[in-house]
């Protein structure tokens, strides 16, 4: 199992920045029992813009992985959407690191439980010094701070970018007409 989830990595890592340039795929979820509704009624689907505005603006997002042995952790992580991807950091041996070292399959969910938008998808560590100055450089952007890459690049810190394979959203305002999952095209 760990070979599998080792090999996903490495197919995620020879195709950074393979996501085409197309919206994903929309669809209604399989939610049986919550009265949800057809894709046309309702709000309908949501729109991928919909999603990428809250996963641009939220403040913190909140990432599950997995430990060795099977069991759930989820922390709360600062991060920038960008891409269809989210990027993120952390200490290199942290719980969270040495899980995506052993299970690099993760969730995550913006921090609004209103209008909540989950992606999952495969986390890659980034280790190319320009991606992680870019990264730096959003980071201190978006969160008012002057960490800088050199903060980010030290060896004990990590940075990270979460792949997305499907997202899901759901508006407060029409919780059976707006439940959406987004399917993201590979190349």
């Amino acid at each position: 199992m760990v070979r599998r989830f080792q090999e996903a990595a490495e197919g995620v890592n020879e195709a950074m920045g393979t996501v085409l340039s197309v919206d994903p795929i929309a669809r209604r979820p399989h939610m049986p029992g919550y009265g949800i509704v057809g894709p046309s009624e309702g709000t309908g689907l949501l729109p991928w813009q919909w999603g990428t505005e809250r996963l641009t603006r939220s403040h913190d997002y909140w990432l599950a992985t997995v430990w060795p042995e099977g069991r759930p952790h989820v922390t709360p992580v600062w991060g920038v959407w960008r891409d269809d991807a989210l990027s993120f950091s952390c200490a290199a041996r942290s719980r969270k690191a040495r899980n995506l070292e052993v299970n690099p399959l993760a969730v995550a969910t913006t921090d609004d439980p209103a209008n909540p938008v989950i992606v999952e998808g495969v986390v890659v560590r980034v280790l190319e010094r320009d991606s992680i100055a870019a990264f730096a450089e959003w980071c201190d952007t978006k969160y008012e701070t002057s960490y800088g890459f050199e903060f980010f690049d030290r060896p004990e810190n990590a940075c990270f970018r979460l792949e997305v394979t499907t997202a899901f959203g759901i508006s407060g305002v029409d919780f059976t007409g707006s439940p959406t999952k987004w399917v993201f095209a590979r190349r």
